[in-house]
């Protein structure tokens, strides 16, 4: 199975500089505070460039300057940049302008903001959809409720493994949040696998100031 990464960088950021600003901090997009060694976004390409992916797509739009600045040149020998025209639109746009630019048959689709997914998951996302009876019909998911076989899509989103061509017949002419899109899959008769997270930060999507605070003092 052929695989590549798309990596969504491309919101408003709006909650967290709302944060930084009523603290008294300077805004600063998220995906380039610290984190670790590095920065989040950094950090989330390297996990998910560790799985052994053919090609790594990184879906830029608000603050693309900024995000650029913050991948060091070493990774960006690594990834291939995509940006949103106009920028201002849905999840579902960013994540089909990345689809439209792979050239492997299936996507492991993440937000940049999930930089404490680690590798471990996002190989086992992928080894699950490998090991589908109908990979096509198949969306290999970080669980947020059940694991194993899910009766439902409710709450669920990035990140997730499903087959490009799939993908991109439901993304089309959408300008939504993913969930509203999976939810409609899983009507259609796809069959989502939940895959449990390693620890319960897998499940946290930095998007508050407390969320980064949180995450940095568990690492």
């Amino acid at each position: 199975m052929s695989i590549s990464a798309i990596i969504t960088a491309a919101g408003k950021n709006s909650r967290m500089r709302k944060d930084q600003i009523s603290k008294g901090l300077k805004p600063q997009n998220k995906l380039a505070l610290p984190f670790k060694d590095s920065t989040i976004i950094e950090t989330t390409i390297g996990n998910a460039l560790s799985c052994n992916i053919d090609e790594c797509i990184i879906v830029l739009g608000h603050y693309s300057s900024e995000i650029k600045d913050a991948i060091s040149d070493n990774f960006k020998d690594k990834v291939k940049f995509v940006e949103n025209n106009p920028v201002d639109v849905g999840l579902s746009i960013s994540l089909l302008h990345g689809l439209e630019n792979i050239s492997s048959d299936y996507a492991l689709c993440v937000t940049g903001d999930q930089p404490t997914v680690s590798t471990e998951t996002f190989s086992k996302l992928i080894e699950c959809a490998e090991n589908s009876k109908n990979p096509e019909k198949t969306i290999s998911i970080l669980r947020r409720r059940k694991t194993g076989l899910l009766d439902t899509a409710e709450g669920l989103g990035m990140p997730f493994v499903a087959n490009k061509n799939q993908l991109i017949n439901y993304l089309k002419n959408e300008n939504d949040n993913l969930n509203p899109i999976l939810r409609k899959m899983f009507k259609d008769g796809f069959t989502f696998y939940g895959i449990k997270e390693k620890n319960e930060l897998e499940l946290l999507n930095i998007n508050h100031y407390d969320d980064y605070k949180k995450v940095l003092d568990s690492f």
